[in-house]
């Protein structure tokens, strides 16, 4: 009997190491799609530039995706305003940063107060 629980022990450790090779290759040709459980989400991009957010106002999806990426000379950062309840560490040009929309958000340039911007969920 030892010799068959042997075998079965090996078939079911190739099944596993398949299994597992299947997931990784899966992720790997789309990634986001592992931790992205909406698959209608959409990237949106804001650019930053002379001062501004654009565009300043965006319409998205919850569970879309927002890029900021800065285009100017100097850094900027993205701020919740209502409760900073997060916040970008400073972009230098070239930059980008990304978070998945949950709620509609007012944000600011903790640096430039003057640059604002509003993300509003679409229903």
């Amino acid at each position: 009997m030892q010799p068959h629980k042997s075998s079965v022990s090996k078939y079911l450790i190739l099944l596993a190491v398949l299994v597992c090779t299947f997931i990784l290759m899966a992720g790997f040709k789309n990634p986001d799609r592992l931790l992205d459980s909406n698959s209608n989400a959409t990237t949106h991009t804001v650019t930053i530039f002379r001062m501004k957010y654009h565009p300043a106002q965006l319409n998205v999806r919850k569970g879309d995706t927002v890029v900021w990426i800065n285009k100017d000379f100097v850094p900027h950062d993205v701020t919740e305003a209502t409760n900073k309840k997060w916040t970008s560490k400073p972009l230098k040009q070239g930059e980008k940063w990304y978070r998945v929309i949950t709620e509609d958000i007012n944000y600011y340039c903790d640096l430039h107060k003057v640059m604002k911007g509003v993300i509003t969920i679409i229903k």
